[in-house]
């Protein structure tokens, strides 16, 4: 499974690109890409019972990178607003800020996702999704329609973000 998972990583400099160049249908077949390798890669980790510490690493690395990408690169095209792309990354950098003190502070812990964190990772991906998918067949997402799956993914990134702080604060405190 990690094999999958690097091949997933491997998809990020063709999608970029890809979006870079308006190239929508094609950034459209690789979002698809690694959306199903992604959920290969946990089948298989889970039914052949081979999770591995990298691959908890991984996987949520290269999901992370894909998503950032994605929202930078479609804000830098104008197809979504940048304080959206703004709020998603913001919160990315705090909860790498947070791993990073905590490894410091009292070694390794893990970090697993809330269902806070799973479901704004759902919203985020949905966004991308439609924005994509309506580039890819030349066709505006209605500005409407957008705006509210703009206020979703932000809204669960600060929901999120805020969760993971409280978590995280308290688990400081108890070491």
């Amino acid at each position: 499974p990690n094999q999958i998972t690097f091949l997933r990583l491997g998809f990020l400099p063709f999608f970029i690109i890809f979006i870079l160049y308006g190239r929508y249908a094609w950034a459209l077949a690789v979002l698809i890409a690694a959306g199903l390798s992604d959920g290969l890669d946990g089948l298989l980790a889970r039914h052949l019972d081979q999770k591995t510490d990298l691959g908890a690493y991984l996987d949520p690395i290269a999901d992370k990178l894909l998503l950032s990408s994605s929202f930078f690169m479609l804000a830098l095209k104008g197809k979504i607003h940048w304080w959206v792309t703004i709020v998603v990354l913001g919160r990315d950098v705090l909860i790498l800020t947070a791993a990073a003190v905590i490894l410091l502070v009292v070694g390794y812990r893990p970090f697993p996702p809330s269902i806070f964190g799973k479901l704004t990772t759902a919203v985020q991906i949905l966004l991308v999704f439609v924005v994509v998918s309506a580039a890819a067949f030349h066709q505006p997402v209605p500005d409407p329609l957008r705006r509210v799956f703009e206020y979703l993914a932000a809204g669960f990134t600060v929901l999120s973000g805020f969760h993971y702080s409280v978590v995280n604060a308290r688990r400081l405190q108890s070491s």
